[in-house]
């Protein structure tokens, strides 16, 4: 393996694929696999052990976008690519009624999740004796349900998508060689696009219309769907310690990110309602209009240990906190004076997540790992909502690398998620009240490169 100076071309070569990654990220609807709308997936290798000592193992260059102090173990250029596939499925199982207390129509609207590609790219650079600078692209948050039309929960949720993308370029500086600091500045983009049923025989039926019984609830619906992006900095800090040749300890925060987004919210109004909308004296209600929001992805800390054994097991915990409480409400302020804006309830409380796992080294060429994992789910009974359906999860995790030859790696992880049921007692803005629960289960499937040079 070479040493010497990455020339300006290759370098570039480099970024340009970085970013091809990065637009192919963009492209796909995540489903979050962690508690939320967290995203874990950037290293496959630690997948195979449910992320324990995820920052500390070594040898993963994912550790530019987790805790970059870990990137001044590599002693070369390095590059690797991670894809997973996230399968999650979450159905309904229950009823409710509208307004007047009639039962509400429609099934239970089919799986609202699927399965969604999440991809994940990490660079990094020796660029003196102490010193690395590494670039990646992954999606850190991410959420997308999706429920058949005209099911009995669509006044709540018919589709759902939150995305995240993060463009993390990252330093390390090893003071001696037993500590080492990091630093990292993101550029996060995150989209929301937002959709449900509007009931609007039951917005027509009560005062200040009064129309019933012309319109009565579940007589007339329509629908509202709401976009917005927005690009915004963050920053992450990372340490790490090594007490002997044969221990790692890394530490990682990462600061929460406050979006402002801009957007438009589009109405669709059947014909007998705009009819009534457009009687002179009524007000422009339910028009397509600009409109903006507040929203954080939420700040992270972890602590990661691993432990080599001078035999073929290898062994290490991860422990993870989300500031979930950042996520208390959900604001959208339309442009328009007379259209009513948005502030959904969510109270969200901070969690942790918990995990062991091993790797087996069979040989030069062989390295079997396994973990498990606890995770929490920030959601209470009393808010969840169709949306995020989320419940605290069991992980079991398996995973497979391959070194063909010394510069060369391959790894192969499976995790599948033991979702708690996410019950619901949720009352829309038009009095639809919807009762019951989530089936939900999830398997992840992965697999990455790593090149040396």
């Amino acid at each position: 393996m070479s040493n010497q100076p990455i020339s300006a071309a290759r370098l570039a070569g480099l970024a340009l694929a970085a970013l091809s990654v990065a637009v192919a990220g963009a492209l796909v609807s995540p489903t979050a696999s962690a508690s939320g709308f967290q995203i874990s997936e950037n290293t496959v290798q630690a997948m195979g052990r449910a992320y324990a000592g995820r920052e500390a193992a070594g040898n993963d260059a994912s550790v530019v976008m987790n805790n970059p102090a870990a990137m001044v173990d590599f002693d070369t250029y390095a590059v690797q690519i991670d894809a997973t596939a996230i399968n999650v499925s979450t159905q309904f199982h229950g009823g409710g009624t509208d307004a007047i207390g009639q039962p509400l129509s429609g099934g239970n609207g089919g799986n609202g999740g699927g399965v969604h590609p999440v991809p994940a790219i990490s660079f990094i650079a020796p660029i003196a004796p102490n010193w690395r600078l590494g670039f990646g692209v992954n999606a850190p948050f991410g959420l997308a349900t999706e429920y058949n039309a005209g099911w009995v929960g669509r006044y709540q949720a018919l589709k759902t998508s939150v995305k995240s993308i993060d463009f993390t370029g990252s330093v390390a500086w090893a003071i001696n060689p037993q500590f080492s600091l990091g630093f990292s500045v993101i550029a996060q983009k995150t989209t929301i696009d937002l959709g449900n049923a509007v009931n609007f025989g039951a917005v027509l039926a009560a005062p200040p219309f009064s129309l019933a019984p012309t319109f009565l609830p579940q007589s007339a619906d329509g629908a509202v769907r709401i976009r917005g992006d927005n690009w915004k900095w963050g920053w992450a800090i990372g340490a790490e310690w090594k007490p002997t040749t044969q221990d790692t300890v890394a530490l990682a925060y990462h600061a929460k990110i406050n979006h402002n987004f801009t957007g438009q919210a589009y109405f669709t109004v059947p014909a007998s309602v705009q009819f009534v909308l457009s009687q002179p004296g009524v007000p422009p209600l339910f028009q397509n209009t600009s409109g903006s929001g507040q929203f954080a992805t939420p700040a992270t800390a972890s602590l990661s240990y691993w432990h080599k054994t001078l035999g073929p097991v290898s062994w290490g915990a991860e422990l993870g906190w989300t500031g979930w409480s950042s996520f208390s409400h959900l604001a959208i302020d339309f442009a328009n004076p007379y259209q009513p804006d948005i502030n959904q309830y969510y109270g969200w409380k901070n969690t942790w997540f918990g995990s062991v796992g091993m790797d087996y080294r069979l040989s030069d060429t062989w390295t079997l790992r396994g973990g498990v994992a606890y995770d929490q789910t920030p959601t209470r009974d009393f808010s969840r909502d169709p949306r995020i359906p989320d419940g605290g999860r069991k992980w079991i995790s398996v995973g497979a690398g391959y070194t063909p030859v010394q510069n060369l790696r391959f790894d192969i992880g499976y995790t599948h998620l033991f979702v708690n049921n996410g019950n619901v007692n949720d009352i829309s803005a038009t009095g639809d009240h919807l009762v019951g629960s989530f089936d939900n289960s999830g398997d992840l499937f992965g697999i990455s490169m790593q090149y040396k040079f």
